[in-house]
């Protein structure tokens, strides 16, 4: 009787956590790719997003003001995460981009080899503890992974895609929110500052 009580009750659990395809990881929330824009005049104050890598380096998002910055939120056995790292790879070769991770699951050794198998260059905070998350509740409401968020040049949420993104739907929304800054007199996008 317990036994049948604890099988119902994992697979309840599995059933809630993982919607969708059954090849999904247990645990993965899937989001439908909804994408949500802010008008240039509708955007908050610039994004406070600080933490420590998984190479144990500081990151800090105010760093990249002036280029479009993407968080990031992922990890190693998600599949869209798996399925759009290419992508994002390819977003943060832009010089007006900064692609940045956000990892509450793994630990250093598994995120670290994600990076390798997909040529992973940009870095990814440690989210272990749950604070660079905490530093984003009231902004925007993560509720999926991969949950991605586009800041605009002066750091301002200016997109959200909730699940996995299409790569043209992403450029587009990356030119978008690098060039918004400049129509709206705010700073250039930096080409020194390499993604």
């Amino acid at each position: 009787m317990v036994f049948a009580a604890i099988v119902i009750a994992v697979v309840l659990w599995l059933v809630a956590c993982a919607p969708g395809d059954a090849a999904q990881s247990p645990g993965y929330v899937s989001g439908d790719g909804t994408v949500t824009e802010w008008a240039v005049g509708e955007r908050g104050e610039p994004v406070e997003l600080t933490g420590t890598s998984f190479e144990d380096e500081p990151v800090d998002v105010a760093d990249f003001r002036g280029q479009a910055v993407l968080l990031n939120t992922w990890y190693a056995a998600c599949p869209p995460c798996r399925a759009e790292a290419p992508d994002l790879v390819a977003a943060d070769e832009r010089d007006d981009v900064q692609v940045i991770g956000i990892n509450s699951r793994d630990d250093a050794a598994t995120a670290l080899a994600f990076d390798r198998t997909f040529s992973v260059g940009y870095p990814s905070i440690d989210d272990g503890d749950g604070k660079a998350t905490a530093q984003l509740q009231g902004l925007v409401s993560i509720n999926a992974v991969p949950t991605s968020l586009i800041l605009d040049a002066e750091g301002r949420v200016a997109a959200r895609i909730v699940g996995s993104v299409e790569p043209s739907t992403l450029t587009a929304l990356l030119d978008a929110a690098a060039s918004s800054a400049v129509a709206s007199g705010g700073a250039a996008p930096d080409a020194e500052a390499a993604g």
